[in-house]
């Protein structure tokens, strides 16, 4: 009697193509606007010229300045407003609250949480779970787009510190160690969501059934929620500079998933086409 052959998943390419194309139903290459189609029309194009990767990352180039102009516009939104007191006047308020529920212990736990959002605990971490779904997967993909995700943030947070050059809460109102760079964007803020956004796309990808999905979704919202919320805690940053952290992420976040649908398409398109 002949047993069947468990069918192990594809890698690589293929697996992209045949497991990755589809979330809860909805077909990732399927574009229903004008916009989205002429992007992915563009997609094939560039394709077409540089290859399917160097495509991804040209497009990621261009997401990048969209994402850095969106920030430069949002900033000067930003600092009228709170010049103004308009939204400002929600950051003494929410600063006093965190002073009046700190306690020593509380103070150690929220430090040692933050410095996993920090310039070594956000890199090792990313790096790790990186390096995992590459080598899982046998693709580059999740490479690129963390890469791209993780250096697009960086450079947003460099850029609009000194340009915006926002004074941080005094240090008397600050948990020790302090910091000394200009306020907003809050890096910390901006970074985690981003990752963690881009961890809970690339995971969810693969993910099978509604529950584990929203699982997924909860523990990347917790913990970006969690990791701008003690930046306020400790004093390092207003409120203010947290929300706008989190805006700018979600949209540079958008732009990049955009980008690896875009490059999603092409490749189905291509499989497409060679299979018939």
């Amino acid at each position: 009697m002949a047993t069947e052959e468990k069918q192990l998943p594809e890698k690589g390419v293929h697996g992209e193509v045949s497991q990755d194309r589809f979330v809860a139903g909805q077909d990732l290459t399927r574009w229903k606007t004008p916009l989205g189609r002429f992007m992915a029309a563009v997609a094939e194009r560039v394709t077409a010229l540089l290859g399917p990767y160097a495509a991804l990352v040209f497009t990621l180039l261009l997401g990048l300045a969209v994402a850095a102009s969106l920030a430069l516009v949002f900033g000067e939104v930003y600092e009228s407003v709170t010049d103004a007191d308009g939204v400002a006047g929600l950051d003494d308020p929410v600063l006093s609250a965190a002073k009046n529920v700190r306690s020593p212990e509380l103070d150690v736990a929220v430090t040692a949480y933050t410095n996993i959002g920090g310039t070594v605990g956000m890199p090792l971490l990313a790096t790790a779970i990186m390096v995992a779904l590459a080598l899982r997967r046998r693709s580059w993909t999740p490479v690129i787009l963390m890469l791209a995700a993780g250096l697009g943030s960086l450079i947003i947070t460099i850029l609009g510190k000194p340009l915006f050059g926002r004074a941080r809460p005094d240090l008397s109102d600050a948990i020790p160690p302090y910091e000394h760079s200009a306020s907003f964007p809050s890096g910390h803020s901006l970074n985690s969501i981003v990752i963690a956004g881009i961890v809970a796309y690339l995971v969810i990808l693969r993910l099978k059934t509604a529950r584990a999905r929203v699982l997924t979704i909860a523990v990347a919202v917790i913990f970006a929620l969690t990791m701008g919320l003690s930046r306020v805690y400790l004093g390092h940053h207003w409120l203010t500079d947290v929300l706008a952290a989190w805006a700018i992420g979600v949209a540079w976040l958008a732009l990049v998933i955009t980008s690896h649908r875009l490059y999603l398409t092409v490749r189905t398109r291509r499989r497409t086409a060679v299979a018939s």
